[in-house]
């Protein structure tokens, strides 16, 4: 079995913090989440993974080397433009025969893929959508489906709150169901590849999953995901609240909240305080700092009595001492702005 693992996505939504750091590669707690995806796709018996990815190609190439003989094993596909979904699964299946995965590469799930592919084979689709019903569809459009599972439209957001099926990102393909789409430009997979399956007649069948599912594309997404890891509500994953990698330099003078992950080689320094947060590699902490609610990126600096609340900092970057912001962001090596 092979999937096709979408991680060309720019992150604009996760910025600065994506100005030098896939989104894909932003660690979940104490690996990349890429990484994560794998072991989930590894867990399911899939022996290849094909990644592409035209933005920040060769940030890939250390993680991939470290993967190296690890399951699956994981192909990468040249995107030397921007593909979007359609365009890039398109280019990455060709050759593929039977069934295969397709995932969007910033969604974190524990959904049981044994059993997705085999819903696909026992309705015989061309295609297979994971749904999730929610309470609030507005920030994901509805899709509905008849009593034989046969997904039958996209809707656009409502513009209310109200509840139905959203697209979970998580889908089985034929490799028919990609046959006319070219790969020499950008297409969206939501957009083109499935509303023309449907209009064709042919069997796109909805998947309906309670499983977890949560989109890490902005920062609020991303710390709730890493808050539900540490409280063990994502199958497969298990950590200890607060996550410390043995390499931080922590002070015994320090307070950490429970929903609080330090990074390798960051310092914490006496008096400071973090709650909420994810402070990646390198970083500091320094004295009497607050930090809560915040992604604090790779070798960036808190200053001595900084108050920090809501904020991205990027790599490299450094919030003054005594500064004090809330929603603050700051770019690769910027200094955050009285």
């Amino acid at each position: 079995m092979k999937a096709v693992v979408l991680v060309g996505g720019e992150g604009t939504r996760l910025r600065p913090l994506t100005e030098t750091i896939p989104k894909p590669l932003i660690p979940l707690v104490d690996r990349p989440f890429l990484s994560h995806v794998l072991d989930h796709l590894a867990r399911h018996g899939v022996e290849e993974a094909l990644l592409s990815s035209p933005y920040l190609q060769e940030a890939f190439r250390p993680f991939l080397e470290e993967r190296d003989g690890r399951p699956p094993r994981v192909t990468w596909v040249p995107e030397p433009e921007p593909l979007g979904t359609g365009g890039a699964v398109a280019a990455a299946a060709r050759g593929l025969h039977g069934p295969f995965f397709v995932l969007n590469g910033d969604i974190l799930t524990d959904l049981d893929l044994t059993a997705l592919l085999a819903h696909h084979r026992t309705h015989r689709a061309i295609a297979t959508i994971t749904l999730s019903p929610v309470e609030d569809a507005r920030p994901y459009g509805l899709v509905t489906m008849d009593a034989e599972d046969r997904v039958t439209e996209f809707r656009e957001k409502p513009s209310e709150a109200v509840p139905g099926l959203v697209n979970a990102g998580t889908y089985v393909l034929e490799p028919e169901a990609m046959a006319g789409m070219a790969v020499d430009r950008a297409a969206s997979i939501e957009r083109e590849v499935f509303p023309g399956l449907i209009a064709a007649g042919a069997m796109v069948s909805g998947n309906v999953s309670d499983a977890y599912w949560m989109d890490l594309g902005t920062p609020e997404k991303y710390l709730r995901a890493t808050f539900d890891a540490l409280e063990g509500r994502i199958e497969g994953l298990d950590y200890t609240a607060p996550h410390l990698d043995p390499s931080a330099e922590v002070s015994l003078h320090s307070r950490l909240g429970r929903w609080v992950v330090v990074g390798p080689h960051v310092r914490v320094a006496d008096g400071a305080e973090v709650e909420d947060s994810v402070v990646l590699w390198g970083a500091r902490v320094e004295e009497d700092a607050r930090v809560r609610d915040s992604i604090i990126g790779p070798h960036a600096t808190v200053g001595s009595g900084a108050i920090l609340v809501g904020a991205v900092l990027a790599e490299g970057a450094r919030v003054p001492g005594g500064a004090v912001s809330e929603g603050a962001r700051v770019g690769a090596g910027a200094v955050l702005e009285p």
